[in-house]
């Protein structure tokens, strides 16, 4: 059994999902757990993490898709909604020390795209094909759902290794079946603890 937290209406009461009966699982090479926020327009979060929902931690490739089939899918979320799935035991919050020295590279989309791609990156990342520098280089993803667009970013955990970043790039972009013309920015997590921009304030960019 796996049990998680209830997104559709925001609340943190629990709900029990009955996990495939087959008798053989597909072990995932880490652990992974789904955060989701929400906040109402015009309302300010002063504690970001405080907000957070932790829906569920899987860690095989039929606990994943138990949990994914049971979620909102994110054009079916409010506005000002955030999905993030983070390696087990790494807060989604720059803060966190697997995720201070890193970064993010961030898309911007046309509403409507989201869906597709967020499945699609999720996959990738839990199916090991990041598979650059250290084991641990991938700290998660994160969809931020807003009001005119849509912002999927993949955190890693070396701002500093521009090669390695690079590879992200590219694989990030192949995962999800991107032209070769997307615009993809990269952001340093200090740089978002200089002026404020982490996910908190994605609705606009800085």
């Amino acid at each position: 059994m796996t049990t998680v937290a209830s997104p559709a209406n925001g609340h943190s009461n629990s709900a029990t999902i009955t996990e495939s009966s087959s008798t053989t699982e597909h072990p995932l090479h880490y652990a992974w757990t789904y955060w989701f926020m929400h906040r109402a327009p015009g309302q300010k979060i002063d504690d970001y993490e405080a907000s957070m929902i932790k829906i569920a931690t899987f860690a095989t490739v039929e606990s994943f898709w138990d949990v994914y089939s049971h979620l909102k899918r994110p054009d079916q979320v409010p506005t000002i909604t955030d999905y993030q799935m983070f390696r087990a035991g790494v807060r989604p919050v720059w803060e966190d020390p697997a995720n201070v020295n890193g970064g993010k590279w961030m898309i911007r989309l046309k509403k409507g795209l989201a869906s597709r791609l967020w499945e699609k990156l999720a996959m990738a990342v839990v199916g090991d094909m990041f598979d650059v520098g250290p084991a641990d280089q991938i700290c998660g993803i994160v969809l931020s759902v807003r009001n005119s667009e849509d912002i999927i970013s993949l955190w890693n955990r070396s701002a500093a290794d521009a090669r390695t970043n690079a590879l992200i790039h590219d694989i990030m972009k192949r995962a999800m079946g991107l032209p070769t013309d997307s615009v993809m920015e990269y952001k340093a997590h200090n740089e978002s603890l200089r002026d404020t921009s982490t996910v908190k304030n994605t609705d606009m960019p800085k």
